[in-house]
């Protein structure tokens, strides 16, 4: 298949997948605007972003753990974890250090290369969405300047 070719059948995918109600990217790599339904249904482990090239660099999910129920003793290796609840409490485990509450208002954070667990201490379903953006050792590039929002 040549150039042109390819071209189209990427066109052609993307229209598809755009009249069905998913976005997909027209160039390699380049991300797309969007936005996804909070809707599992009855999983219990739903990616909301799954990683590239859907993002750049981050995935993303929602969790609902049953009261008592743990997510599992994980690490995410080089990505960051950011927890936001959503409804429920629990707690963010690591060895060596004090539990980390988890409910809503409060964001959660796990290092890269942390091992964590996150557990459901409380009487309702913990429902949170975890973000895991991939960590950099150069860190983040110079401040970008807000401009007011206009409503």
């Amino acid at each position: 298949m040549n150039r042109y070719e390819r071209a189209f059948a990427s066109t052609l995918v993307s229209i598809a997948a755009l009249l069905a109600g998913i976005a997909y990217p027209l160039a390699e790599d380049q991300p797309q605007i969007k936005s996804v339904p909070l809707e599992p249904g009855d999983q219990s482990y739903f990616l909301l972003l799954k990683g590239p090239p859907e993002t750049k660099s981050f995935r993303s999910g929602l969790v609902t753990l049953a009261p008592g129920k743990s997510i599992g003793v994980h690490n995410s290796g080089q990505n960051e974890e950011m927890l936001v609840p959503l409804a429920g409490e629990g707690e963010l485990r690591f060895p060596n250090h004090p539990p980390v509450t988890i409910k809503p208002g409060l964001v959660t954070y796990a290092p890269a290369h942390s091992e964590h667990d996150v557990i459901n201490t409380g009487s309702t379903p913990l429902r949170y969405i975890f973000i895991t953006p991939r960590a950099t050792p150069s860190g983040y590039g110079p401040a970008v300047t807000a401009r007011p929002c206009q409503m």
